[in-house]
Formats: C-alpha cells, sequence, structure tokens
C-alpha cells in the first residue's frame, strides 16, 4: 500500500506526503519506483549514508556515456541548458567539482555572506513594512519571492532596472530538475539557459574590463594557489546556479515554514512572543517541511542499503522529507517544536554536495521571519493555500494573509 501511494506526480501526496512517508519507512525503506525508473529511499540512516558515498554521483558522465548506463543520448535541442548547468558545480563531480567549489569558495566566503546581513534585514523589513501597510496579500509573491531575488542579485551586481528578469528565468531553468519534465518545461529551460547566459556573458565582460564590489567582479578575479581561474563558461554556470538554488528554495522554505505556523498557532505566539527563537525556528521550519524533499544520485558502483543490492547504472531518489520525519533520529518528529535541540536535520544536504549557500540561506529566512514577526504582528490567513504541482522543488503557488 504505501508503495502505491508514492506518487509525486498526485496533488494530495505533494501537499502531504509525511504518512506515506512514515509506511514507506516502516515496511518499504528501499523499494524501486517503476513510474519514475527510481530507487526511493526514505529512511534518515540510509539517506544520510549514501550522500557522503563516493559510490554515488550527482552525474556518471565522468565515469560512463549514457549507453553505458541504460540511457538515451540527451536531444541536441538540450545542449544549451545542459552545457550551462555542467559548467557549474552543481551536476558534476570530483575533481571538476573540488576545482570548482575551492575557486568560488575563495569568492563566496562566509565574511562576504556575514557582511550582507545589513543589507538583507534593511530589504526584509522594506517589504515586510510595504505587505503591513497595505493590510495584507500574497506573502509569497510580496515578501518571499523578492527578497531572495533582489539579494542574490545585489550580491551578483545585476543592475536594478534587469532583476525582474531572473525570476522567470531561474523559475523556468528549475522546471528541468521535477521528475519528467514535458516538452514545453524543456524547451522553456532551454530558451531561459540561453538568455539567462547571454545577458551574464555581457555583464561578466563588463566587470572584467571595470571590477565592482559585487561577486561577478571577484568571481572573474579569483585565482587559486597554482594560478587556476574560473573560466567564462564556469563563472556563467557558477552564477545561475547561485540565483536557481539560493532563490527557488528559499522561497518554498518561506511559504512552507509559515504554512506551517499558521497551521500550529500556539507555535506561532510562542515564536511571537519571543523573537530570540528565531534561529531555531528556522532550522526546525525547514525541517518539519522540506523545501527540497528529494534529490537524486547515479550509482557508479553496486551498493547495498537496507540489505537491498542496487546495481551500477541505477538512480535513487533520496527522499530528504522523509529523513527529516524519521523517528529514529527526531523525537516526536511530527510536532513542531521550534526549540529542537539536536536538530540534525538534512534540508541542506551531506557530503561534497553539501549547499554552498546554507549560510545565506539561513540569514535571508531569519531576516524574513524578524521582520514580519515586529512589523506584521497579527498576520493571518485569509484561505488554505494551493500547492504547486512538482514535488522536487516543493512549494505553494502563493500564501493570502491579511493584518
Amino acid at each position: 500500500m504505501s508503495e502505491a501511494a508514492y506518487d509525486p506526480w498526485s496533488p494530495d501526496f505533494v501537499a502531504n506526503p509525511y504518512p506515506v512517508f512514515a509506511a514507506l519507512r516502516a515496511e518499504r525503506p528501499v523499494f524501486f519506483h517503476e513510474p519514475t525508473g527510481q530507487w526511493v529511499i526514505s529512511r534518515y540512516a540510509d539517506v544520510d549514508a549514501l550522500l557522503r558515498d563516493r559510490r554515488l554521483g550527482r552525474s556518471y558522465l565522468h565515469v560512463a556515456g549514457h549507453e553505458e548506463f541504460g540511457r538515451e543520448p540527451e536531444p541536441e535541442f538540450l545542449k544549451p541548458f545542459w552545457d550551462l548547468i555542467r559548467a557549474g558545480m552543481l551536476d558534476v563531480e570530483p575533481p571538476v567539482h573540488t576545482r570548482l567549489r575551492r575557486l568560488v569558495s575563495k569568492a563566496f566566503t562566509a565574511r562576504m555572506v556575514e557582511g550582507l546581513r545589513p543589507m538583507i534585514r534593511g530589504l526584509a523589513e522594506e517589504l515586510a513594512g510595504a505587505l503591513a501597510a497595505k493590510g495584507g496579500g500574497d506573502l509569497l509573491a510580496e515578501v518571499a519571492e523578492p527578497l531572495p531575488v533582489n539579494v542574490i542579485a545585489e550580491m551578483l551586481g545585476v543592475p536594478e532596472e534587469d532583476r525582474p528578469l531572473l525570476r522567470p528565468w531561474s523559475a523556468a531553468i528549475c522546471g528541468m530538475y521535477e521528475l519528467n519534465p514535458s516538452p514545453e518545461a524543456q524547451r522553456a529551460a532551454v530558451r531561459a539557459a540561453v538568455e539567462f547566459s547571454g545577458y551574464l556573458r555581457g555583464l561578466a565582460g563588463e566587470r572584467r574590463a571595470a571590477p565592482r564590489d559585487d561577486l561577478i567582479s571577484a568571481l572573474a578575479q579569483v585565482v587559486d594557489e597554482e594560478g587556476d581561474r574560473l573560466t567564462e563558461d564556469e563563472l556563467i554556470g557558477t552564477c545561475v546556479l547561485l540565483l536557481n538554488a539560493g532563490h527557488e528554495a528559499t522561497v518554498n522554505a518561506t511559504g512552507n515554514g509559515w504554512w506551517a505556523l499558521f497551521r500550529e498557532p500556539g507555535a506561532l505566539a510562542r515564536l511571537r512572543d519571543d523573537p530570540a527563537l528565531v534561529p531555531s525556528a528556522v532550522e526546525e521550519l525547514m525541517r518539519f517541511d522540506t523545501p527540497a524533499p528529494m534529490f537524486e544520485r547515479w550509482v557508479l558502483e553496486d551498493i547495498e542499503v537496507g540489505g537491498v543490492t542496487i546495481p551500477r547504472g541505477q538512480e535513487v531518489a533520496l527522499q530528504f522529507a522523509s529523513a527529516n520525519r524519521d523517528p529514529e533520529v527526531f523525537a516526536d518528529p511530527d510536532r513542531l517544536d521550534l526549540a529542537r535541540d539536536p536538530n540534525p536535520h538534512i534540508t541542506f544536504g551531506l557530503g561534497v554536495h553539501y549547499c554552498l549557500g546554507a549560510p545565506l540561506a539561513r540569514i535571508e529566512l531569519a531576516e524574513s521571519y524578524r521582520a514580519l514577526l515586529r512589523l506584521a504582528p497579527g498576520m493571518r490567513l485569509v484561505a488554505e493555500p494551493r500547492w504547486k504541482p512538482g514535488f522536487v522543488l516543493r512549494g505553494l503557488r502563493e500564501l493570502q494573509v491579511e493584518i
């Protein structure tokens, strides 16, 4: 029953996958899902171990061709999309990943990220204040979406007049990460990849000629101890990754988190009474309703998981959202506990692909919650929200509130 109920295209499952995950952890923690062609892994211990296991990878192309892994070659029309994505670090493996992460980390430092906090706080207060002044609206469209887009744009050095271009490009590109994207979604992703990379190529050229105090300039100039530097394609792929990874999941985390709080008025009242809880609340809200609930990996060598052998060439679907509700790790996991400690959630991943932007996401979420709690203290839900159809990036369509 639990296997049949696992349906990442079902609106009911997307709205509340947690009962199905509980059944899977208990009954079939490792099983092959025919419709997606993936091995579904739902227990925390297994997900944790596989994220660190170098016998799995985000890609297999560094060790085998498509045919060897029993896959159809990618259609030629998708080449602009994959060229852009594989120029960044998300879909490549060591040693290429190691080199890219080392170079990007020299520019995208913890000190630089922390230095953005005053700007992030000011923007969060501006957006929250505008929502409060008009008596409410769509929390997603008016606060959750513009905050991370403008933060990334400011950080990269994208001129203000060009920033409305970023959200549509990001959404179209991220559509390719859903399960079995439609032909229309694929074509939209290609168009966005061509337009976005063309735009960034022009901007990167300007910054190479006349550097400014922004991340594109820093990435264009970064050099490691061996004298290595990012190519132009790698710089552009990195900027696209920073926008997509640092934006879509943060928007969903904000919406999912507030929806959870509105359903738990006692927890929301506690947070309003004690804003010092915000840092631990951010961690708990990301655990409780994980914004990126599933990550995929390719099996590069035969592995055994929970007594089940998964051969080379197969794909596993690591269920982060299920792992984050595993009672073997989290006491009373279906309870929202804003002071939960310890809270070893894996929302940002683990291993070599641990999210580079995790510190930035934490700052954005904390400042967003603080601003709304202070400037819109009586905020309440107008209507139960609807979920977007995607599961890989799981979030709400809107969150209508009044103040």
